[in-house]
């Protein structure tokens, strides 16, 4: 069987800026576009016929331990109000199609994520574990093909190899990696001349900051600039340790349930049949392909 963990959080983002969908209302009023996006997103996941035991992950606030590290770290200021009250009933509708969801408020999604990769990848029963979503972050939790990184857009699943492919380093070098080049969309700027090319050629040799040279006469690597890059890692070090302390993900964070709980038995109909009629949703309901109460086919 497999595991599909769902970045819940960046299916409510991407719903919410589709150009394709405009903005939509309950019927008191509030904004439901991003929330209506993530649950046709999710229905159309659940009829994947490998789709057994699922869970998503959520940012249930912006802001974490990460914000108390780093001030530059991303926050709810300047979030649209429309998407931030949407967070709520996200989780809500989520719940309501049967779906085991952590709302995470001091660790990000992304670390509920790779706790549940921690504590449920050495379990013999699972063929794979299946991430689903985009984030860059999540590809250090890829190993070999039992652990991928699927792009369900592009329809693109990375292992491994695939990682190396994309990125130029393995995995394990994902923290290190971003700590160099910055992660415009987590806040942290990295070091300044480390792009994407040199940083992968340094850690391809090297796998991680803290075994990098001070000397370029010790790198072996032909980089252009290589003085430079040397000496902006020299004096900025304690920086990029930092930004690699923000890229790393916590595998310990405060995740519920057993692999056996993360099993799907289909969408329990009263609780989703009320928050379709709450929020407005009355064709989506014709989607659901199986009820919790009916024996599955």
């Amino acid at each position: 069987m497999k595991l599909h963990l769902v970045d819940a959080t960046f299916e409510l983002f991407r719903a919410f800026y589709s150009p394709g969908r405009g903005m939509e209302y309950a019927p008191d009023g509030r904004p439901v576009n991003a929330v209506h996006g993530l649950v046709d997103s999710m229905l159309s996941l659940l009829r994947e016929p490998d789709v057994t035991h699922i869970a998503a992950a959520t940012d249930h606030v912006i802001e974490s331990w990460r914000n108390d590290v780093f001030g530059g770290y991303k926050s709810s200021v300047g979030m649209p109000p429309e998407l931030l009250a949407q967070f709520e009933d996200a989780e809500r509708a989520l719940r309501a199609l049967g779906i085991t969801t952590w709302a995470m408020v001091e660790d990000e999604a992304d670390d509920a994520i790779a706790t549940a990769v921690a504590r449920f990848g050495d379990d013999s029963r699972l063929e794979q574990i299946v991430i689903c979503s985009v984030d860059k972050d999540l590809a250090q939790c890829v190993d070999d093909e039992r652990v991928v990184l699927r792009d369900r857009i592009r329809r693109v699943t990375y292992d491994e190899a695939g990682v190396l492919t994309k990125f130029g380093v393995a995995p394990a070098s994902i923290p290190d990696y971003l700590a160099l080049v910055g992660d415009s969309s987590d806040g942290y700027p990295g070091l300044a001349g480390w792009g994407a090319r040199s940083s992968s050629a340094i850690l391809a040799k090297f796998e991680h900051l803290d075994a990098i040279p001070e000397s370029p006469l010790d790198w072996d690597v032909p980089l252009r600039g290589a003085s430079q890059l040397a000496a902006v890692l020299r004096d900025h070090r304690a920086d990029a340790l930092l930004y690699r302390r923000l890229a790393r993900l916590n595998t310990d964070a405060a995740i519920s349930g057993r692999l056996d709980d993360l099993e799907w038995g289909g969408v329990p109909r009263t609780e989703f049949l009320s928050i379709c009629a709450e929020l407005g949703f009355d064709r989506i309901r014709e989607r659901v392909h199986r009820w919790a109460d009916q024996p599955s086919v």
